[in-house]
């Protein structure tokens, strides 16, 4: 199993340290600043290798340009669609990346939905999905259509279920709170909430979250499902598919 670490950034973004087989050089997931990253491979005197892009949200890639300066012979990967400033390899769906210090091939999985051109990087059992799924709640539509969202939430949905999904910001408790709203009497949802909040009040990332523990408790994962079927129909819900299910619920959402 890699050894992956929470790098905190801005608000309740994550960036993600993926150490490789030499434990002193590490590759970043969506760098959001620069800073927080610099700082953290100075404390543990680490070296970078590679930067993965999910897409082109500042929020993802407002460190690029200053770890450049640092770093100007790195490799960085992002999808071409979303056209990421200091990109030196574009990468698309079913493409692997292989780098020498990693001990498995990364996947790429084309997500759209949250923007055009969303991807993910399966490394072994890690899931490094964006903003497209958040524990317990998923990414808004911003570029891409509900149908595109809901291909992509049902790519994730068949991964493994031991698969820990690594997404970009600290929301989880906020989301357990909408979900609880359509789901009050999911006792694994309470436990979740009561182990979230555990986490947080020592300062610590909810995240990963485990994709079987998701498929229980995501109204996101779940909309096609009775529970939240049921609740939707409560709050106005007249559609007859999932996908305008997952439509209304995640404009519910944008109103919680």
């Amino acid at each position: 199993m890699p050894t992956i670490a929470a790098i905190p950034v801005l608000t309740d973004n994550y960036s993600w340290a993926i150490h490789g087989i030499d434990a002193t050089r590490i590759i970043i997931v969506d760098p959001g600043e620069a800073k927080p990253i610099l700082n953290y491979l100075a404390k543990n005197n680490l070296k970078l290798d590679a930067i993965l892009l999910t897409h082109h949200h500042w929020d993802h890639t407002g460190g690029v340009q200053s770890l450049l300066s640092h770093f100007p012979d790195i490799a960085i990967y992002g999808s071409k669609l979303d056209e990421i400033p200091g990109i030196t390899h574009f990468i698309k769906e079913n493409e692997v990346i292989i780098l020498e210090n990693l001990s498995a091939p990364i996947h790429i999985l084309a997500i759209p939905g949250h923007t055009l051109g969303h991807i993910a990087f399966l490394y072994e059992n890690a899931l490094f999905c964006g903003d497209t799924l958040f524990s317990v709640g998923m990414g808004k539509i911003f570029e891409g259509t509900a149908t595109q969202m809901y291909a992509s939430i049902e790519k994730i949905k068949n991964l493994p279920p031991h698969t820990l999904i690594y997404c970009g910001h600290e929301y989880t408790l906020a989301n357990i709170r909408f979900a609880q709203t359509l789901d009050p009497d999911n006792t694994k949802l309470s436990f979740r909430k009561s182990e979230v909040e555990k986490l947080i009040s020592k300062n610590l990332p909810s995240l990963p979250a485990l994709l079987r523990t998701e498929l229980e408790i995501n109204p996101f994962l779940r909309c096609d499902k009775k529970p939240i079927l049921s609740a939707l129909k409560n709050k106005g819900y007249t559609g007859d598919h999932a996908i305008a299910a997952l439509l209304f619920l995640r404009e519910l959402k944008n109103k919680f």
